[in-house]
C-alpha cells in the first residue's frame, strides 16, 4: 500500500508539492527529449550518415534497427537502477540515470560518420544507444514513484500524470528543434552537421534537470518502508518470485501504448516524408500539433482515473486504439498534394490523443501493482519490457508490412496490439483503492 508521511529537507522544511512534481516532470521531459531526438534523427538522417548505401530502404531499416537497440537495453537499466532505487533510495538513482542518459546523447552528437571511419561509426552508435537505453530504463520508474509516493489520498493518478507529461513536452522540444533546423539549413548542411545540434544541446538541459533533482529529499513511502525493515537484498529476485503476475499484466497492458505512439511518430514521419512525399518541415509541424492532443489526453485521463478507477479508463482507451488501426489505411494513405493533408493530420491527432488517454493513468497504475520494497524495480522493469514488445521493433515491422501489403497492414498490426493490451487490462486488478 502506498503511504504518505511528512519528510523534511536539509533546511527543516517539507518539500513542496510543486517542487516534487516539477522534479518528476522536468527530468522525464529531458529524458524523452533525448530519446525523441534520436527517434527523429533515425527517421531522417541516421541511415545515410552511419550506414553504407545499398538496396532501397536498407539504410532506413538499419537506422530503425539502431533505434530498437535502446529498447533492448532499457530493461537492463531498469533492473540496475531499480536495485539501487529500492535499496539506496529514489533520489540518488534518479540523478545517476539522468547523467548516463545525457552523456550518451551528447556523445552521439560528436560521432564521426561512416564516410569518415567506416564501420567504427555504427559500432560506436550502437554502444551509445545502449547507454541511452540503460539511463532511460532507470528514469521513468523513479520519476513516477517520486510523484505517486508523495501524492495525497485519492490523487495518485493526478500526481502520476506529471512524469507522463514529460513525454509530449520532450517530443515537442525535439520536433521544434528539428523543425527550426529544417527552415534554417539546407538539406546538405542538415545532413553534414545540423542534425548534431539537438544532441549537443542536451547538455544544457541535463544541467537544469540535475539542479532540480539535487534539491529533493527521499520519498515518504521509501523512508517509511526503511523504518519498518531492511530493504530487499535482491529486489529483482523478489519481484520475479512474488510479483511475476503483476509484471506480466503490466507489461502487456503497455504494449498498445508504445505501439500507437511510435507508429504515429517515428514510423509516420519516415512514411510521410518518404512514401507520401510531404516536406519534412510540414510533417514535423503536423506532429507538433498532434502531440498537443496527447497532452490533453494525459490530463483528462489522469483526472478520470482518480474519479472512475484505472481499469475503465484504460479499457476505453484500448478500444479507441483498436478502432484507429482500421482508420490508419484510409487516413494515413493520402499522398502530398493540394488539400490532401487534413486526413493525415486528423489521424495523427486522434492517435496521439488515444495514446495520451492510455498513457496518463500508467504513471499511477504500474507503481500501484507493486509494494514499496520492490516498486522501483517492478514499475521500471514492467514499463521497459513493454517497450521491447510494443516499441522496439514497431517502426521496423511497420516498414516491412508496408512493403508487403501497404499501410493497411500496419493498421492491422496496431489493432492486434490493442487487443493484447485490452485483455491484459481485463486481467489486471483495480489499483485505485490500494
Amino acid at each position: 500500500m502506498l503511504q504518505t508521511v511528512e519528510t523534511a529537507d536539509a533546511t527543516g522544511a517539507a518539500p513542496s508539492a510543486g517542487r516534487i512534481l516539477a522534479a518528476s516532470f522536468v527530468g522525464t521531459a529531458i529524458e524523452f527529449f533525448d530519446f525523441y531526438i534520436y527517434a527523429t534523427a533515425a527517421a531522417l538522417v541516421i541511415g545515410p550518415v552511419f550506414f553504407p548505401a545499398g538496396a532501397p530502404g536498407v539504410q532506413q531499416l538499419s537506422a530503425f534497427a539502431t533505434f530498437a537497440i535502446a529498447f533492448v537495453a532499457r530493461p537492463v537499466g531498469a533492473a540496475l537502477f531499480g536495485h539501487f532505487g529500492d535499496r539506496v533510495g529514489r533520489k540518488a538513482t534518479l540523478v545517476a540515470s539522468l547523467l548516463i542518459m545525457g552523456l550518451s546523447t551528447v556523445l552521439i552528437g560528436c560521432l564521426p560518420s561512416y564516410a569518415a571511419v567506416g564501420w567504427w561509426a555504427p559500432a560506436a552508435l550502437c554502444v551509445l544507444r545502449c547507454g541511452q537505453g540503460i539511463g532511460f530504463g532507470g528514469e521513468w520508474g523513479g520519476a513516477a514513484l517520486l510523484a505517486v509516493e508523495n501524492a495525497p489520498p485519492g490523487r495518485r493518478a493526478w500526481y502520476g500524470i506529471f512524469p507522463q507529461l514529460g513525454a509530449p513536452v520532450g517530443f515537442v522540444l525535439a520536433n521544434l528543434g528539428f523543425l527550426a533546423l529544417s527552415f534554417g539549413l539546407s538539406s546538405e548542411s542538415f545532413q553534414a552537421w545540423g542534425w548534431r545540434l539537438p544532441f549537443l544541446a542536451s547538455a544544457a538541459l541535463v544541467g537544469v534537470g540535475l539542479y532540480v533533482r539535487l534539491k529533493l529529499t527521499e520519498t515518504p513511502a521509501f523512508r517509511a518502508a526503511l523504518s519498518q525493515a531492511r530493504p530487499e537484498r535482491v529486489p529483482f529476485a523478489t519481484m520475479l518470485t512474488q510479483h511475476g503476475r503483476a509484471v506480466l499484466v503490466g507489461t502487456f497492458a503497455m504494449v498498445a501504448v508504445y505501439a500507437v505512439f511510435y507508429l504515429s511518430t517515428v514510423f509516420a514521419l519516415g512514411y510521410g516524408t518518404g512514401t507520401l512525399g510531404y516536406p519534412r518541415p510540414t510533417f514535423l509541424l503536423f506532429e507538433c500539433i498532434a502531440v498537443c492532443f496527447m497532452a490533453l489526453g494525459i490530463v483528462v485521463s489522469g483526472a478520470a482515473a482518480d474519479r472512475f478507477g484505472r481499469r475503465p479508463v484504460l479499457l476505453s482507451g484500448m478500444g479507441g486504439v483498436f478502432l484507429l488501426g482500421f482508420l490508419m489505411g484510409p487516413m494515413l494513405g493520402t499522398a502530398a498534394g493540394t488539400g490532401s493533408w487534413p486526413p493525415v493530420l486528423g489521424f495523427l491527432c486522434l492517435s496521439l490523443m488515444a495514446m495520451g488517454w492510455v498513457f496518463g493513468p500508467m504513471g499511477a497504475v504500474l507503481p500501484e501493482l507493486f509494494p514499496t520494497r520492490v516498486r522501483y524495480t517492478g514499475a521500471s522493469v514492467t514499463y521497459n519490457l513493454a517497450g521491447i514488445l510494443g516499441a522496439s521493433g514497431a517502426p521496423y515491422i511497420a516498414q516491412e508490412l508496408v512493403a508487403v501489403g501497404g499501410i493497411g497492414f500496419v493498421g492491422v498490426y496496431l489493432a492486434a496490439a490493442a487487443i493484447l493490451s485490452f485483455l491484459a487490462v481485463l486481467a489486471m486488478p483495480e489499483t485505485s483503492g490500494r
